[in-house]
């Protein structure tokens, strides 16, 4: 096997760096962050195996166990953003049984298949986006100063002087373009329109969802609508460039090489899985319905071929990440089949009270940097003195035990009604330009809330 090179690119993330960087946004739930980095370092460690192996090697689905707000989702979210690999998210509950009216559970391969697609189709765009800029501006030259076209009969230029002046002026203009110096000017353009945009669903069947490319069948027979359109050249540089880069693309070779990704790399993040798992004691009414979709969604989990409008796509090798809080069910509450399908299991911790401050405080995106970043907006200087931190995060334990654990969700409430009254007088406060938020501002706004279980149940 050939030497690698040192330079890594997303794909190729240790599952140490993954780990690292979902500790950027995710606190603690370490158990949970190895699963998943080793699962992500296992696809590209498939893909580097003999080729007679490679088929054999199946992905170790995950099922992520634990109460809301711990960091289930927020782990599915870092990591969609994390690895080059198409990733959608679903929730189990908005699918029913074949039959039922409502999503199937293939359908969920299409989405993923479609974002593929884009994901490939943006970075292609990308790649030829210089030479769409430049036919674009060579549009907008034609449009500013037309070209002399030979006609039957007539020379292509009356003098060759003609040529060499209209050469300069394009060039003048030119320059002009590059600097912005004709961007409030107004042309009128011809633009695409979307064709057949009524034809997506006839009567109750929708061919979408059967993997029929409706685009394709009458794009070819149906001519293209233009409509004209004035619009500054500014606008007309971003419209026009879109279409010389659809103009460059390969669709074929976007096709061929996002169906493969999602072949080979394809990740289904599936939520909510508890609210499909029925008690195994019952047999009646919606546990039914709930059982049927576990069996549908278990051919995709092992392997099956789904077809889409793109072509047909293969599941063997998509990585499924499950997850549930499974409070009045259990993971055995699931068919089976379907529980070998997910042999590893990772139980996420209950958040503490110090996870509360870590969260509030350490992440990129922690919520007291959001709330410093929009007063910033208004002028206005907020910060938090320690104590402050640690008493919000006492009072979401508190009220998280004493109500219903909605996990760090509840530092989104609390924070929202200590704030409520800076929240809506910032923008006519001209006097103070600075607020430190002490613990004694927050116990004096919530405490009463808290003591009182019937106001801190609707108001946090």
């Amino acid at each position: 096997m050939n030497k690698k090179s040192k330079k890594q690119n997303h794909r190729e993330l240790t599952p140490r760096e993954i780990v690292k960087e979902l500790d950027k946004y995710i606190i603690g739930q370490d158990a949970a962050k190895k699963s998943v980095a080793i699962a992500i370092r296992n696809r590209w460690r498939r893909l580097q195996a003999p080729e007679n192996l490679r088929e054999e090697i199946m992905p170790n689905n995950i099922i992520l166990i634990g109460p809301t707000g711990v960091g289930k989702t927020e782990i599915a979210r870092r990591l969609a953003k994390l690895v080059d690999a198409p990733f959608l998210k679903v929730e189990a509950s908005k699918y029913t049984e074949v039959g039922y009216v409502g999503r199937d559970v293939e359908s969920m391969v299409r989405d993923l298949t479609e974002y593929s697609v884009s994901m490939v189709k943006a970075q292609k765009a990308a790649e030829v986006q210089d030479k769409a800029r430049k036919n674009a501006e060579e549009r907008i030259l034609d449009i500013l100063i037309p070209l002399r076209r030979k006609t039957t009969g007539e020379a292509a230029l009356e003098k060759p002087e003609d040529a060499e002046n209209i050469s300069f002026t394009r060039e003048r203009f030119r320059e002009k373009l590059a600097k912005g110096e004709l961007d409030e000017r107004v042309i009128e353009l011809d633009v695409t329109t979307d064709q057949i945009p009524a034809m997506q669903v006839f009567g109750p069947v929708n061919l979408e969802e059967m993997g029929v490319n409706i685009q394709e069948m009458f794009g070819s027979i149906l001519p293209k609508k233009m409509k004209k359109r004035k619009l500054t050249i500014a606008e007309a540089k971003v419209v026009i460039a879109h279409e010389e880069a659809q103009k460059l693309i390969d669709m074929d070779a976007v096709i061929k090489e996002a169906l493969l990704r999602v072949h080979d790399s394809g990740i289904i993040f599936l939520d909510e899985i508890d609210k499909i798992a029925g008690s195994r004691s019952q047999s009646h009414g919606p546990d039914v319905s709930r059982e049927g979709v576990q069996r549908d969604l278990l051919p995709i989990v092992e392997g099956s071929n789904v077809m889409t409008k793109y072509g047909m796509v293969k599941t063997d090798h998509v990585l499924f990440i499950a997850s549930g809080a499974f409070h009045m069910t259990k993971p055995s509450d699931l068919i089976p089949e379907l529980q070998g399908r997910f042999p590893i299991r990772v139980e996420l911790n209950s958040l503490t009270e110090d996870d509360f401050v870590k969260i509030l405080t350490i992440p990129q995106n922690a919520l007291i940097k959001q709330y410093i970043a929009m007063l910033q907006t208004e002028g206005i200087d907020l910060q938090f003195s320690d104590d402050s931190i640690k008493e919000v995060a006492k009072i979401a334990r508190e009220v998280n035990e004493q109500v219903e654990n909605i996990g760090a969700r509840r530092l989104h409430t609390i924070l929202t009604t200590l704030l409520e009254e800076l929240l809506y007088n910032a923008p006519d406060n001209l006097s103070e330009n600075k607020i430190v938020v002490t613990k004694e501002m927050v116990q004096d706004k919530l405490a009463s809330i808290v003591k009182n279980r019937d106001l801190s149940r609707y108001i946090l």
